[in-house]
């Protein structure tokens, strides 16, 4: 007799869909689909990508490698074009927090790993936390089907306090679009914007669903 499957973990679209209530119904069913998969311990969801552009300002490669000993890969002070990303979504055993680790495969350079994770704060926001306690709220919203995510002020999360940080201080406010193209696929735009230096950084690709591991290569 095969061994039960272990129980599904939480996934983003049951927290998504709090958060938006009717809003929800809007979503292109594609993307209403991938997100309510919930990833059980041990089995990730795996997605492969190409990423477009990756832009960064002069202030934004400043602000990247003076956060790089602290949160790797949260920014990066690169540019580059047309390199393969991997993803992985995953949960923890009685964690309820979805993690999501990325894997840039950038030109001439070593990988860029970088791991986040997402929960619902006590007051019911969407919370991202980048790494050492650090991360935004999120505003999410529907707009012609496709999934928008702007941050709504960053924080500093020390032994259960969390400290707002001044705009100012921060690499600016994130945008984020998640747009569907087909089933399997789908295309992700990101743009962070200083308040008075302007755009600070881009990445923009399309992504594709990995139906059983990255090292299978194959999609849905």
């Amino acid at each position: 007799m095969s061994a039960a499957a272990p129980p599904a973990g939480p996934s983003e679209g049951e927290l998504f869909r709090r958060i938006l209530g009717p809003e929800w119904l809007k979503l292109h069913p594609d993307i209403q689909r991938r997100f309510a998969r919930n990833p059980a311990p041990g089995r990730p969801l795996y997605y492969r990508g190409v990423l477009s552009e990756l832009r960064s300002s002069r202030l934004g490669k400043l602000l990247a490698y003076l956060s790089m000993p602290l949160i790797q890969g949260a920014l990066m002070p690169y540019d580059d074009a047309d390199f393969p990303v991997d993803i992985q979504v995953y949960s923890k055993p009685d964690c309820a927090a979805i993690f999501k680790q990325r894997i840039y495969r950038l030109h001439g350079r070593r990988p860029v790993r970088f791991t986040s994770f997402m929960r619902e704060g006590a007051r019911g926001e969407v919370l991202e936390y980048v790494g050492m306690g650090l991360g935004m709220k999120l505003k999410l919203a529907v707009r012609d089907g496709n999934l928008h995510f702007s941050s709504d002020g960053y924080f500093w999360d020390i032994l259960g306090w969390r400290l707002p940080l001044p705009g100012v201080l921060t690499p600016g406010k994130t945008f984020l679009c998640h747009r569907n193209d087909s089933p399997g696929q789908f295309n992700i735009r990101i743009e962070i914007r200083h308040c008075l230096f302007g755009t600070t950084f881009t990445q923009a690709g399309v992504f594709q669903e990995m139906a059983n591991g990255l090292h299978e290569g194959k999609t849905l």
